[in-house]
């Protein structure tokens, strides 16, 4: 259910006041407004003919049911956006309730969490999923906050509302170095110091200061405490592979070792991050800590769901088809090839969106890579190597179930980061081996906008313009520039790239192209099977779809690949869609120079 701050039935009880009001006004032209009533009811198919009755009774009765006919339908209520607030950003759960934003109801997951769990949780999710708003919704539960909650689904499962304290800590605020670390945990510590009036002993440590805290708001308040850690391993990802790290986790094992000393003060221990560092931070000192970011109960406590997206956003879908000119199922499936297809549980494969970029592209009604503009990429080069060499395994790749939901990042190998922080998710699971690929569009394009300039062995400014020209040269089918900006592009890439040496010439090229051309948002596949053969490319865009056949020049070059496409009806398949489907050939130097030439198939 969408819950706004003043509730549907407030908006609904105004809208319907206002109709109240001009019947009021409008009085002497009962006539005139007889004929408008009459005529919208007819519009709206609740009278099939016009009423012979004209009375003041039968006049009223018409106008209250055209309130109701606007009340019902909500996207009229709320087409002026007035009170369809979209939380963009927004990561605190009393503004989202008290401002009158939309909100999402997951506040049955999250009681349960809170009471029929264990009392050491540990969730992983990728950034930007609602993490944030999770914990801060937990912060206000156990705050006894009531008010915040009327409407929603847990009030129907809560009778005895507490006021427990609360220990929260964020630690993305924690820096990259041990000093920073020290110096939020200092700043933390003193805030709850303070509030429990406490003196701390000014040789005393962080940990024994983190004892009192705990012991001490138990003491006050005759309740067990409830301990919110946020972005635990955000110093920790920071540190990684510089000479702050160790420090850093020696911090994480003085500081945290006492939640387990503390087990009687404690009503709840719930921790979130992205990656999962086990043998050196909290898992180290926590061995009671459950992962719960694989359960199926939790699977869309984060992130929204195609049921909730239908509940929730059907004036903001019908908003976005208008402005671009799709139709309402154009509209949804564009955000969910864009947006959707994550996966956290082998036993719920309910698909989720990305939360931050769904709400995003519905409160612009644009199309856009969000998540990956928020940041973060600068973390992947510490974890894969070669990354932009090893970018055709991530399509569909495995990895063991243990690895996957116990492996501390740092040893489980590329996979396993790229799970944790977003860029793949789990595709199916057969046995104990789980099937991982991308999640959606952009996504992928994120990923392969971070290793082009890797790959291409130019910085990312050299080639910004050049990207853009290709796209828009390819979109209308511009053919001559189109090449000339691939070819200015690929130039020298192979040949100068030594990575690349091990690698058939043709597949440096395959890689090379489809890279640049997923870099920059199109839809790519890289051979494609067919009964007759192989394509080694499939690129599509808003307008057409390209068959591109590679050849080296000593193997044939373009009239090699023509004949190849003709021959063997590559572009067959392709013809039901209503896009225009092109074939081309493209002539590759065989010492792995570049582009020579190209074709394009003519079919008459």
């Amino acid at each position: 259910m969408v819950h706004l701050r003043s509730e549907n039935v407030l908006n609904d009880a105004t809208n319907f006041c206002a109709i109240f009001c001009r019947f009021l006004l409008f009085m002497p032209f009962w006539e005139t407004m007889i004929e408008t009533a009459n005529s919208s009811m007819q519009k709206e198919g609740i009278f099939k003919e016009q009423p012979r009755n004209s009375s003041f009774k039968i006049w009223w009765f018409q106008l209250f049911a055209v309130s109701l006919c606007h009340i019902k339908k909500g996207e009229r209520i709320m087409a002026n956006n007035e009170y369809r607030k979209l939380p963009t950003g927004i990561q605190y759960f009393n503004i989202i309730r008290e401002e009158g934003y939309l909100y999402v109801d997951k506040t049955d997951m999250i009681w349960k969490l809170a009471n029929k769990g264990l009392k050491y949780n540990y969730l992983s999710r990728p950034r930007r999923f609602g993490k944030s708003v999770l914990v801060d919704t937990l912060q206000c539960y156990f705050e006894g906050r009531k008010e915040l909650f009327e409407g929603l689904k847990i009030m129907d499962l809560e009778k005895d509302w507490k006021a427990y304290p609360v220990i929260r800590l964020d630690m993305s605020r924690g820096g990259a170095n041990a000093e920073t670390l020290r110096s939020y945990l200092n700043l933390r510590f003193g805030y709850y110091e303070e509030k429990y009036a406490i003196t701390p002993d000014p040789t005393a440590k962080l940990a024994d200061r983190f004892d009192a805290i705990i012991t001490t708001a138990y003491k006050q308040t005759g309740l067990k405490v409830a301990i919110l850690i946020d972005e635990y391993d955000s110093p920790l990802q920071h540190s990684w592979k510089t000479p702050e790290h160790e420090a850093c986790t020696e911090v994480y094992r003085e500081v945290f070792a006492i939640l387990k000393a503390d087990d009687e003060y404690e009503r709840l221990v719930f921790i979130t991050g992205i990656t999962k560092f086990t043998q050196i931070s909290l898992f180290s000192v926590l061995n009671n800590l459950t992962n719960i970011s694989f359960l199926p109960e939790y699977a869309a406590i984060c992130g929204i769901t195609e049921e909730e997206i239908k509940e929730n956003f059907k004036p903001e879908l019908e908003k976005m088809a208008e402005v671009n000119g799709w139709t309402l199922q154009e509209t949804h499936d564009k955000l969910k090839d864009y947006y959707d297809g994550y996966h956290f549980s082998r036993r719920n494969m309910v698909d989720i969106y990305n939360p931050f970029s769904l709400i995003n592209a519905l409160d612009t009604q644009d199309l856009n890579s969000y998540w990956a503009s928020s940041g973060a990429t600068s973390m992947l080069p510490k974890f894969i190597k070669d990354a932009e060499l090893r970018l055709p395994d991530f399509e569909d790749c495995m990895i063991l179930r243990n690895t996957l939901e116990t492996s501390d990042v740092t040893g489980g190998g590329s996979e396993l980061f790229l799970y944790q922080s977003g860029y793949l998710t789990i595709k199916s699971c057969v046995g104990n081996v789980y099937h991982l690929g991308f999640p959606n569009e952009e996504v992928k394009q994120a990923l392969y906008e971070c290793v082009l300039p890797a790959l291409t062995m130019r910085q990312e400014a050299d080639t910004q313009s050049l990207q853009a020209q290709l796209y828009q040269y390819l979109e209308y089918k511009e053919l001559a520039k189109a090449m000339k900006a691939l070819k200015a592009l690929v130039a020298d890439v192979p040949y100068s790239n030594k990575k690349l040496a091990s690698m058939d010439m043709e597949e440096r090229y395959r890689l090379i192209i489809s890279t640049i051309l997923n870099a920059i948002g199109l839809k790519v596949e890289v051979e494609h099977m067919l009964s007759t053969g192989r394509i080694d490319l499939i690129v599509k865009t808003t307008h057409h779809i390209y068959v591109i056949e590679l050849k080296l020049r000593n193997n044939g070059g373009k009239e090699a690949a023509i004949k190849q496409i003709q021959d063997r009806q590559y572009l067959e398949p392709f013809k039901a869609d209503k896009r225009e489907v092109v074939g081309l050939g493209i002539e590759l130097d065989e010492e792995g120079k570049g582009i020579l030439d190209w074709e394009m198939v003519n079919e008459e």
